[in-house]
């Protein structure tokens, strides 16, 4: 079995994916888990990534470990400081060094960025960003990376300007799993007009979010209007209020959206319905293209 030379990790809260990579620079493995960061205290890291990556480790020397993510939280493996904002996406030279028992990992996890007003953070789609500048180094316009707290970040030469971190994904989680929502979610589908039509409504009149909330209950009670109508349309208000929120952002700018194909289709498609054009990438790829960047000391 080739051995790593290097190896990269995208630790987030649910979820850990590593890239191993030989002398070549070549990914020879791409082992992931579910050992995120909300399941682990600090001594549980070492033991989450070597049950991932001990295959790939020769018997003697150093392997570079390069993490991103949340295992550099205050509550994680080793806390990677917050660059502040203007700023490129941070590189090596400011990781933080994790304590590793095994002589064969030499572990670094980059930092994250903030931004004093108003106040904010993220981990790990500043590296995903650094892979976006590390292929379009000239970009000037706007990255939205929706997730369960979905990023929009202003980009100009070669920095992270500005950002705004919205709850959306983890509303729409709560609301589904945890409201009276959830006794009309249960089923399969998705009704695209229904959700469209949501996007609109709460951007025009997001004062009227929690009312339309009710409504869909009572819609599911009286019209037996199903899962596939109640879900696309409660992903529509949401997503619609975060539009309207965000307008500043993407108002007459170039807008690239980054992550999950799933989820990327959703933004452009609510994106659609404000007359504004989007692209779509690939998060995951993004990531380990920032790493790279990172490692190999790249002006992005």
């Amino acid at each position: 079995m080739t051995k790593a030379d290097w190896i990269a990790v995208d630790w987030g809260t649910s979820n850990l994916r590593a890239w191993v990579c030989d002398s070549n620079d070549n990914v020879i493995a791409t082992p992931g888990g579910d050992k995120g960061m909300g399941s682990l205290d600090p001594s549980g890291f070492e033991p989450a990534l070597l049950e991932l990556v001990a295959p790939y480790l020769p018997d003697t020397g150093t392997v570079p470990v390069i993490i991103c993510g949340m295992a550099g939280a205050r509550q994680g493996w080793a806390e990677a400081s917050y660059a502040p904002c203007p700023c490129p996406p941070p590189g090596l030279a400011q990781a933080a060094t994790a304590p590793a028992i095994d002589p064969r990992l030499q572990v670094s996890i980059l930092p994250g960025v903030m931004q004093a007003s108003p106040a904010d953070v993220m981990r790990g789609e500043e590296t995903q960003i650094g892979g976006f500048l590390a292929a379009e180094p000239d970009f000037d316009g706007i990255l939205c990376l929706p997730g369960t707290h979905t990023k929009w970040a202003h980009i100009s030469a070669g920095e992270i300007v500005s950002f705004r971190t919205c709850m959306t994904g983890e509303l729409f989680a709560l609301l589904s799993n945890h409201s009276v929502l959830r006794f009309g979610m249960a089923g399969e589908g998705w009704d695209a007009e229904s959700f469209r039509k949501a996007v609109s409504d709460a951007i025009s009149s997001p004062q009227n979010l929690s009312a339309w909330l009710f409504g869909l209950r009572a819609e599911a009670l009286l019209n037996d209007t199903g899962a596939a109508v109640t879900r696309a349309r409660l992903s529509g208000l949401l997503l619609g209020l975060e539009l309207a929120g965000t307008k500043p952002y993407w108002l007459g700018r170039e807008v690239v959206v980054i992550g999950a194909p799933k989820l990327t289709e959703l933004y452009a498609m609510a994106l659609t319905e404000l007359a504004v054009t989007s692209r779509q990438l690939a998060g995951a790829d993004l990531s380990l293209a920032g790493i790279r960047a990172a490692r190999n000391k790249q002006e992005i």
